[in-house]
């Protein structure tokens, strides 16, 4: 496919997750203002940390009064997950200029990662998969900004919508483009695990719980599937 297409076409694969992401935002955006930042404070934090939960967090301590430090600190451990989004996607974009990977990294979210990866997965030999990486990411990142508006501007008219538990458009968007990715034992096996953790783990403070989800999940998956190799290769020696 040729760039355009790609672009296109990354634009495309990610709509489904941008349905789940527009209440979160608006979500974001009431709050924001709510917690006493301003209209130009709460669209500067989307459109400079583009984080969702962490932005979350963030106008959760502000609000408590908790010092610069604390909530550097807190955001950063929430995000460490980016670091193994990172990891799995190095291999197809570590031949990219830098000009390429720096953005691609500003706006790599859990919703860019799920079809992203699915795009690098696929079998074909496109040179253009990272413009497909662009579109994906970009559209999320215009309709975060585009939400966290919404959120800004008509929030305060509406009354506690925080618990009107539109947020779950967001986790029921990611079951449904997680599980069909699960087709492997040692997948299924670790989703299972990082599910029983993070359950586990829900009091955590600081998100904690998450990175122990993440962590344990990491672990029994890949042993299961170095298991699965070593079995293979014994069965081959026989």
């Amino acid at each position: 496919m040729s760039r355009s297409q790609e672009f296109i076409h990354g634009c495309r694969d990610i709509l489904p997750l941008i349905l789940g992401a527009i209440p979160f935002g608006i979500i974001f955006g009431t709050l924001a203002v709510g917690a006493g930042l301003s209209s130009w404070q709460a669209m500067g934090m989307s459109t400079l940390v583009f984080a969702g939960s962490a932005q979350f967090i963030a106008v959760t301590l502000i609000t408590g009064g908790v010092g610069a430090a604390v909530v550097l600190l807190t955001t950063f451990v929430v995000n460490l997950r980016h670091a193994l989004y990172s990891a799995a996607l190095q291999p197809f974009v570590r031949h990219l200029p830098g000009c390429w990977r720096a953005p691609l990294a500003f706006l790599l979210t859990d919703e860019a990662f799920a079809v992203v990866q699915n795009r690098y997965a696929r079998g074909d030999d496109s040179p253009y998969k990272h413009w497909f990486f662009l579109g994906a990411s970009l559209t999320m990142y215009i309709n975060w900004q585009l939400s966290t508006l919404v959120g800004v501007a008509f929030g305060q008219a509406v009354p506690d919508i925080a618990s009107w538990g539109l947020d779950f458009a967001m986790i029921a968007t990611f079951i449904g483009i997680a599980v069909p990715m699960m087709r492997t034992y040692p997948q299924v096996v670790s989703a299972l695990v990082a599910g029983a953790v993070a359950l586990l783990t829900w009091e955590f403070p600081y998100k904690l719980g998450l990175i122990a989800a993440a962590m344990a999940g990491i672990v029994v998956g890949v042993w299961l599937e170095r298991r699965a190799e070593a079995a293979a290769r014994l069965q081959g020696a026989l």
